[in-house]
């Protein structure tokens, strides 16, 4: 009993330790005084109009475009037959496998003024000049976030229309209703809750992201925060945007959390038509021409043309280059990033496979209080989890200028891995929950009656009932280190890049070329849960 108090113990601690950055940046505030007021009025007066519009706007857009396009892919997909219908189902889950950062890289190439595309026209047709808007902007920025994350709704809504929607169609078809109506007011309000949840979701994918801001050169929070700390060296202001920041994610998650709630709700609900009498609605001729190329465009501009692209710039350049690609030192730095990424992705597991286990047994208020606050790093986006990490560690160092923790985690890989599980550990606790869910509580009261201790229930009995949840959630992790951009970046020691670093720090030098193989094997580790997702759906 004794050792088991001791283990909670170090849960609980361990709990709010990956929790202190989110508190940190929270409890800047507490010090306001008549520097910070300054500093914000400052803030106020120069900045925070054009990093409040610009996000604004980003938002606005990318949330309008996501719930567009992944409605109507999962509506066409889920609702509807037609040729290649099959092939599209997983298909469009494949752009999640490109971050928005490689995706901005390739349209770059491809379309800026002295681009390919351009330079054809104007060789084809005669023309002159710029042919479109530079893509370095808010309306180039949009479409390739939108193409980027549109996955999440088509997700989740191709979920809820598959639960109870084309049970529900043929119910209002046997009633007259006819193919609009069925639509309109039938499928998609049961979809409703999911497009919600989706849209937040993309939200705050976008508002993590650091590689598009800052290669286009975008005055959003997340860019500002570190042009606060990096540039004007004022933890205060980084602090205090971080803060905005971090409370408008709080909001898109209360939105997801709600949301998903209700659609949880919606799924339960029966239908009054069996599932073998509902079948989705054959579509012919022009109906099915559109069909087919409205999921063929996501696909085509969000992975197939971004990949060809690449590839057609890596081989260029293996061709034609004059510098010449630096094998020997990619395989370095894919070395460190499958390093960093096995270890984080082996550390969150463990900590999600423990804690689900201590959970399951009689948690007490500290442990589901911390459990609670550990779920919150996945929302909480890599700047402000950088933030929250050194606002702490400079403090430390101001009162204790001989203490030897700030070392530890400035500048240390060490320190970035303590990064990476205050943001990813709770995506291993959301798989592990998920396949203890399915675990009875029969099963631990049987093997305790049989007199196996807690240690060996865990060992021998959950671990091989949970073997599939914890490795998807290794891989999940392990993904998301490898494409996880603005944390690295400022903690990072020297000398120690990962393939997302290099790739931005290759692309912000305008050496594209050079930048497609460290992107290129980014999208490729990136289609793994993408494939085994889309396995899992077909089943």
């Amino acid at each position: 009993m004794h050792s088991h108090l001791i283990v909670r113990l170090i849960l609980v601690v361990w709990c709010f330790l990956l929790a202190l950055p989110v508190v940190s940046v929270l409890a800047a505030w507490l010090a306001f005084d008549a520097a910070a007021l300054a500093v914000l009025q400052h803030q106020f007066e120069t900045v925070l109009g054009g990093y409040a519009l610009q996000s604004l706007l980003l938002a606005v857009g990318v949330a309008l475009g996501t719930a567009a396009l992944g409605v109507a892919t999962a509506v066409a997909v889920t609702l509807f037959k037609f040729p290649g219908r099959g092939f599209f189902e997983w298909a469009l889950l494949l752009p999640m496998a490109m971050p928005a950062y490689v995706l901005a890289y390739a349209a770059t190439d491809a379309l800026q003024p002295s681009g390919l595309a351009q330079t054809a026209l104007r060789e084809a047709f005669g023309w002159r000049g710029p042919l479109w808007p530079d893509v370095r902007s808010v309306g180039g920025a949009i479409p390739l976030f939108v193409l980027c994350l549109y996955p999440y709704v088509y997700l989740l809504t191709r979920a809820a229309l598959s639960e109870r929607a084309v049970q529900m169609m043929e119910a209002a078809r046997l009633l007259g209703a006819g193919l609009r109506r069925r639509l309109f007011e039938v499928a998609l309000p049961l979809a409703r809750p999911a497009v919600v949840a989706g849209v937040a979701l993309a939200l705050m994918e976008k508002l993590a992201d650091y590689g598009v801001g800052a290669y286009f050169g975008l005055a959003t929070f997340t860019t500002g925060i570190y042009r606060a700390w990096l540039s004007m060296n004022d933890p205060t202001a980084a602090a205090q945007l971080a803060s905005v920041l971090l409370a408008v994610v709080a909001v898109l998650l209360l939105l997801e959390r709600r949301a998903q709630a209700r659609l949880r709700f919606a799924a339960s609900r029966g239908g009054s038509v069996q599932a073998s009498e509902a079948q989705p609605v054959p579509l012919h001729g022009g109906r099915a021409v559109g069909a087919v190329l409205l999921c063929t465009a996501p696909v085509l501009l969000g992975f197939i043309l971004p990949v060809g692209w690449l590839v057609a710039m890596l081989w260029r350049e293996m061709l034609y280059g004059e510098v010449g690609l630096p094998l020997q030192r990619f395989a370095g730095w894919a070395w460190a990033t499958f390093r960093l990424a096995g270890i984080a992705a082996v550390a969150a597991c463990a900590t999600a496979l423990i804690l689900g286990f201590a959970l399951r047994l009689r948690a007490g208020p500290l442990l589901q209080v911390g459990a609670r606050l550990l779920s919150l790093g996945y929302a909480v986006p890599g700047a402000v989890v950088a933030i929250g990490i050194l606002l702490p560690l400079g403090w430390l160092q101001q009162r204790w200028p001989d203490s030897a923790v700030a070392p530890l985690f400035t500048g240390t890989l060490l320190g970035v891995l303590y990064a990476y599980l205050v943001r990813f550990t709770a995506v291993a606790m959301q798989s592990v929950d998920a396949g203890y869910a399915r675990v009875p509580i029969s099963v631990d009261e049987t093997a305790r009656t049989l007199g196996a201790s807690r240690w060996r229930v865990l060992v021998r009995l959950h671990l091989p009932l949970l073997r599939r949840p914890v490795l998807a959630a290794g891989l999940l992790v392990f993904v998301d280190v490898m494409k996880e951009l603005p944390a690295t970046l400022v903690l990072r020691p020297f000398g120690s890049d990962t393939l997302a670093v290099v790739a931005y720090n290759l692309a912000r030098d305008e050496r594209l070329a050079e930048a497609a193989l460290p992107s290129l094997a980014i999208v490729a580790v990136g289609l793994l849960p993408v494939l085994l997702l889309s396995r899992a759906m077909r089943r």
